[in-house]
């Protein structure tokens, strides 16, 4: 892994860095660098909470934050979830919104000396977020979205995850592995039996997900375990080697 100095100190999902810390591990790096975690409130089965994907973002975020000099931020915990709208317990904000919030912190982050941000997105149906990055090419703030697709997949593959992307879309087998291996303790029983795939969603955006499964799960839940879990974040914490190396490059404009 790549960087060294103070690494962030987390509780559950909340960093708990004081300024001290924050000081200490921006004087030993030559660019300071601020992970922000993504997530949602939205349904993901019976066997998953509302927060899943703020837990898979934090998880993601706090790997990379043990293995590489960062400042970890604590999560957006409601974004874009409006495909959701039909099961209880789902909230959204606008895209408008979701974007401004992110701009405002890489804004805050630059006053303070941090011009580098990378936005660990578990939603994906925050489509904005890359917006955001792309908008800040050429511009005073460096940014990154992570982990891309290829990301996904390479940590799929060296985790075993036998599911492709394309049918693991909610709730199934990597959510619930890394839930499993992060936070056990909120995996209800009964994912063995929720398995669901719903392939062609063409008309997701426009109809929302209750028009492709009636339990909210679309993938192979069955298939999950912690040790993937585990795998799959390792996996993950690896890949972000090449992001670290990127933003941190005195060679990029």
């Amino acid at each position: 892994m790549s960087g060294s100095g103070t690494r962030s100190t987390v509780s559950g999902v909340l960093p708990l860095d004081t300024t001290e810390d924050v000081r200490a591990r921006g004087a030993g790096v030559p660019r300071q660098v601020a992970v922000l975690p993504v997530g949602s409130l939205e349904q993901h089965g019976a066997h998953l909470p509302l927060t899943t994907d703020t837990l898979v973002a934090c998880a993601v975020a706090r790997e990379i934050a043990a293995a590489y000099p960062v400042q970890l931020l604590p999560p957006v915990t409601i974004s874009c979830s409006h495909e959701h709208a039909a099961w209880p317990g789902t909230v959204s904000i606008s895209a408008v919104t979701l974007y401004a919030v992110v701009r405002d912190i890489a804004a805050s982050l630059r006053r303070s000396g941090v011009d580098t941000l990378v936005v660990v997105n578990g939603h994906g149906g925050n489509y904005v977020l890359g917006n955001v990055v792309q908008e800040s090419a050429g511009t005073n703030t460096r940014m990154a979205l992570f982990p891309a697709a290829e990301d996904w997949e390479g940590a799929c593959e060296q985790a075993g995850v036998q599911t492709s992307l394309l049918s693991d879309m909610h709730a199934g087998e990597i959510e619930t592995s890394i839930l499993l291996h992060a936070h056990p303790e909120c995996v209800k029983d009964g994912y063995e039996a929720s398995d669901f795939v719903a392939d062609d969603r063409r008309h997701l955006l426009t109809l929302g997900m209750s028009a492709y499964t009636e339990s909210g799960v679309i993938g192979r839940p069955s298939m999950a375990s912690a040790e993937k879990g585990r795998a799959l974040l390792a996996g993950l914490a690896e890949a972000f080697g090449a992001y670290f190396a990127l933003v941190t490059s005195e060679s990029l404009h």
